[in-house]
């Protein structure tokens, strides 16, 4: 089958640069790469367990938010074990937020953890316990954005909707646009694009299986092109699979703020767990000058909740950037400060 696309004219003709505008599919190309996704998600899916029949709209919430710039290797053990503790948004609404923090452990990002406490308070205050059908509905809940709210629309009711994560944003882009990589977030001209690719029938499997085809098979760094059925008629893969003229923006983590704070957490967890947190744990054992900390300060807490207290002071030692991170984790609700002492809210 030969690729028969109409391109505007525009940005879209340089798959190295950005674009304002996105080529039109020819139907017969669209209808063979729907049909060939789709078959191979139904053959190749991963068996991941918020995937399976009867589970709840509440539990694919909770695995979406979790799944947010998280491995799905990180994120199932501790999906798993929030659903057997909270099976629903009433029970997440009522538990202590420390323990909320606390189970999030190291899936990164905890105010994610804080925002679906809010948004199940909602649901079980407002909704009679049950989760929105409808992206609207959703897109109201504390913390959900219009890529979550189309995500539980499709997969937890069956909705036709717009699923754009980066996987799905990269397979289309390449297959149709010929470019490496979108661009950071999708625009209304992208969304709109998208839309008109999902298929009127099966668009649930669509959905799932063009996010998974791009988690394994149309990756970011090292794609299987050779694996993969659609390698005749990709745009990218014909045009030579040009890199982008700029480059993605990494992370660093290493003596990063978000490393810090992430330590600084850990000790509050710890603390919770040894039962230090009752009280808090001191400010002065987090921000006391290397000359002036004494070690026995130490010496009143878990051996659990000290290791995790210095491991803070093993990453930095620069009182002012110490506290102004748990000045930040206050702020952000993930941490309260009552009497000089510091601990996981509602401790």
């Amino acid at each position: 089958m030969s690729i028969q696309m109409t391109h505007r004219a525009g940005p879209e003709s340089n798959p190295t640069g950005s674009s304002t505008t996105f080529p039109e599919v020819a139907e017969p190309v669209l209808r063979r790469v729907q049909d060939t996704i789709i078959a191979w998600f139904e053959d190749t899916a991963r068996d991941l367990p918020w995937r399976h029949p009867n589970t709840s709209a509440w539990a694919i919430l909770v695995s979406e938010i979790m799944s947010q710039q998280t491995p799905v290797a990180r994120v199932e053990p501790r999906w798993r074990a929030w659903m057997d503790k909270w099976p629903t948004p009433a029970d997440l609404a009522a538990a202590p937020t420390a323990d909320v923090l606390h189970a999030w452990d190291r899936l990164g990002y905890p105010r994610r953890a804080l925002r679906l406490q809010e948004a199940a308070e909602v649901i079980a205050a407002d909704l009679d316990n049950r989760v929105p059908e409808t992206t609207e509905e959703l897109e109201r809940l504390p913390g959900i954005g219009s890529y979550t709210a189309a995500a539980v629309s499709s997969f937890a009711f069956g909705r036709k909707t717009t699923v754009l994560d980066t996987n799905v944003r990269r397979v289309l882009i390449r297959l149709f646009a010929g470019r490496e990589r979108p661009t950071t977030s999708p625009g209304r001209k992208e969304t709109a694009w998208a839309a008109a690719l999902v298929p009127e029938d099966k668009h649930v499997e669509w959905n799932a299986g063009v996010m998974e085809f791009g988690a394994l098979v149309c990756t970011a760094r090292n794609p299987d092109c050779q694996a993969c059925p659609l390698q005749d008629i990709c745009t990218w893969n014909r045009l030579g699979r040009p890199a982008s003229a700029t480059k993605p923006k990494t992370q660093k983590w290493a003596g990063t703020d978000r490393q810090l704070r992430g330590a600084i957490m850990d000790a509050l967890k710890a603390a919770h767990v040894a039962g230090d947190g009752r009280h808090g744990v001191r400010l002065d054992v987090f921000t006391a000058a290397v000359t002036d900390f004494d070690p026995a300060l130490l010496d009143s807490l878990a051996e659990s909740t000290a290791a995790a207290v210095a491991r803070v002071r093993e990453l930095s030692a620069d009182q002012d950037r110490i506290n102004r991170l748990i000045s930040d984790l206050v702020d952000d609700g993930l941490a309260q400060q009552v009497d000089g002492r510091l601990a996981l809210p509602n401790s």
